[in-house]
């Protein structure tokens, strides 16, 4: 049986992981990194599966306690930075005691990862306070720093790091190599990338959960019939539809329950509110993250309508509902699919500002429904 590590866990990302890999393996790793490419390529998980080869006694086995304790947050020795909050930035209450903790002797391993989200976010004055620390850390310090683009970050910071260059994968490539990984049939894989906007772990997440395959499920029900609904029949869709996209938050808070039984072992090093602020972060952006799957499962159904109309059945990637769709495309005309796919857009834009998402799904059900009764 092949042995899998913490490595496998990045699909589509072989240069990247063969260089650190190859770092880690030659006792070369840099004091400082520098993780660019697009949202969803695997960059934070990249750094975890560093942090596990480092730490791992076997290399980053991917399965041990350790492992499991770096991928989970609970390492006291790997810290990952993120904005908190309303803010869009990493605060001066973030970087000043990770300036100080640098200096600190590691709690358990030989050697301490800190991870800074968002790093193109950085101010000036983070960036100025934190520069010396970024260029002379101590021997046993391995500092990663991950954002979207090179040119994004500052200057003076980026100057400082090693890069590693994570890309997109192609759609055709992804689909191949999410059927490999996960024994899904293409058009399963198709469909599973398009409702997680092409990124290949959160397809993985999204084939493994029951929970979310039948939020996808009613999502498409729903539009199938959204021509004979009327106004209550809306409103009980869009209700029904976010009792399922947060069905799957119950999987993500039983681990958290197993977390929360095992702190004993933790206890001084990963601090109960600490835990417990974590665990709602993870809570909120598991609910965003099945909200934007069944808005980008609509947007999906709609391009395909959009593609049939015009003759394009290869451009379909909702494959298994296509009989579905033909009553659709034989009356929509390209106008009109895009004023429902902005009804899509429109509801990404409220949710962004923090409306409601029932009152968001509301709407944009409402608007196809518009679109799909006069698509014209």
């Amino acid at each position: 049986m092949t042995r899998t590590c913490a490595w496998d866990e990045l699909i589509g990302q072989t240069r990247a992981v063969t260089h650190l890999r190859a770092a880690v393996e030659t006792g070369s790793v840099a004091h400082a990194y520098l993780f660019v490419g697009p949202p969803g390529a695997g960059k934070k998980r990249a750094a975890k599966a560093l942090a596990c080869a480092l730490i791992c006694d076997d290399g980053g086995c991917g399965s041990c306690r350790t492992c499991y304790r770096i991928k989970r947050g609970l390492h006291p020795d790997v810290r990952i930075y993120e904005p908190e909050g309303a803010a869009s930035y990493l605060l001066d209450e973030q970087i000043r005691p990770l300036i100080h903790d640098v200096h600190l002797r590691p709690n358990e391993a030989d050697v301490k990862v800190y991870v800074l989200a968002q790093a193109d976010l950085m101010r000036d004055a983070q960036a100025n306070a934190f520069l010396k620390t970024l260029e002379e850390p101590p021997p046993n310090v391995v500092m990663v720093l991950l954002a979207p683009a090179y040119d994004s970050v500052l200057p003076t910071v980026a100057s400082r790091c090693q890069i590693v260059r994570f890309t997109s994968v192609p759609p055709q490539t992804a689909e191949r190599l999410l059927a490999e990984r996960t024994g899904a049939a293409p058009a399963e894989a198709r469909a599973a990338l398009a409702a997680t906007g092409g990124v290949l772990s959160n397809a993985v997440e999204f084939l493994e959960s029951s929970g979310r395959r039948e939020a996808r499920s009613r999502m498409l029900a729903i539009l199938k019939d959204l021509t004979a609904y009327d106004a209550h029949d809306v409103l009980q869709a869009a209700r029904e539809l976010l009792v399922l996209v947060k069905a799957p938050l119950e999987e993500l808070k039983a681990i958290h329950a197993e977390e929360i039984r095992d702190r004993d072992e933790f206890v001084g090093k990963v601090p109960g509110k600490a835990m417990e602020d974590r665990h709602k972060r993870q809570l909120t952006a598991r609910e965003r993250e099945g909200i934007t799957e069944v808005l980008s499962i609509a947007e999906s159904w709609l391009r395909d309508c959009l593609a049939l109309s015009q003759g394009l059945d290869g451009m379909v990637v909702n494959g298994d509902v296509k009989d579905a769709m033909y009553e659709v495309a034989g009356v929509i005309t390209p106008s009109a699919a895009i004023r429902a796919l902005d009804a899509v857009r429109e509801a990404r834009r409220r949710i962004s500002y923090n409306v409601s998402p029932q009152l968001a799904v509301e709407a944009m059900l409402f608007d196809i429904q518009e679109v799909l009764l006069c698509p014209r």
